[in-house]
């Protein structure tokens, strides 16, 4: 194992930055990487997807914390000067242990960015968090929110479902809006009867990485006046704001590394969904953890 002096933070020059490392479970990382690479376009990334564990949400707190530090490690050793936690499960679990490891790094998860996005944006303080049924039942993003407002109410619902549906890529027609209307309608009642406007949430999160390749036909069965916060977008955006913007290298476009502990074909062929673009599978580096 090596030690917190074992990176790199900047390459022989000094001119130009190191990398920025993003870690996930799998492929849903992907939407935050997207987020990230729109918010800082310069920046080089390696990412990350230990897909030969996947998925995270089933496993026990402490597995999902070996895990995220053995991916962390991979990282590391790789000279990054920013690790971005992007699997909410390993943010709940995994957050404070990956912090103490790598203290002279920033350590960033999806859970505090989406949650401190939705304490902003909601106007009743009524808010909805759905996700995997391992991250609702850490009670992470509802500890999260009530830290930033104890008066906040917080509804969370687990949507498993959605996972697969967007690794499918059924992220459009009637099957989707048919899975996302059970999911949502007994919590906004989109379709029940009318309920005091208190009861209803006005602010949605989409606390896991897969639910923004959903979030068209979320917008489409949720009431018009819900916001939707994607903590892949407000990731980006708490990134953006510790790292400073790389100027004066006449670096105008970023690069990827990608790492997979398995399954480069599904991987790349996933990746289109999430990512925007599909990979090949040459680009996709197979690591051992």
């Amino acid at each position: 194992m090596s030690t917190q002096g074992s990176g790199a933070p900047i390459d022989a020059s000094g001119a130009v930055p190191a990398p920025i490392g993003v870690f996930d479970s799998g492929v849903g990382g992907l939407t935050v990487l997207r987020a990230l690479r729109d918010a800082l376009p310069a920046e080089d990334f390696i990412y990350l997807g230990d897909t030969a564990r996947l998925p995270y949400g089933t496993k026990s707190p402490e597995t999902v914390e070996r895990y995220s530090l053995q991916c962390a490690e991979a990282l590391w050793v790789r000279g990054i000067r920013c690790l971005v936690v992007a699997c909410n499960t390993a943010s709940a679990f995994s957050l404070d242990a990956l912090r103490r490891r790598y203290p002279d790094i920033p350590v960033i998860g999806v859970i505090e960015p989406g949650a401190a996005a939705a304490v902003a944006v909601s106007g009743s303080q009524h808010i909805a968090v759905i996700g995997t049924e391992a991250t609702i039942a850490a009670g992470a993003y509802q500890a999260a929110i009530q830290r930033l407002n104890g008066a906040a109410r917080v509804t969370a619902a687990p949507c498993s479902l959605f996972v697969a549906m967007a690794e499918e890529g059924w992220i459009e027609g009637p099957i989707a809006e048919a899975v996302a209307h059970r999911y949502l309608d007994p919590i906004f009642s989109a379709t029940a009867p009318a309920a005091p406007a208190a009861e209803v949430p006005d602010t949605l999160v989409l606390g896991c990485t897969h639910f923004p390749a959903l979030a068209a036909v979320l917008r489409r069965v949720l009431p018009v006046t819900v916001h939707i916060v994607d903590s892949a977008a407000t990731t980006a955006a708490a990134v953006a704001r510790r790292l400073p913007a790389r100027t004066g290298s006449g670096h105008t476009q970023g690069t990827v590394r990608w790492l997979a502990t398995d399954g480069a074909a599904r991987f790349a062929r996933v990746s289109g969904i999430f990512l925007g673009t599909t990979l090949r599978v040459g680009d996709i580096e197979i690591i051992d953890l």
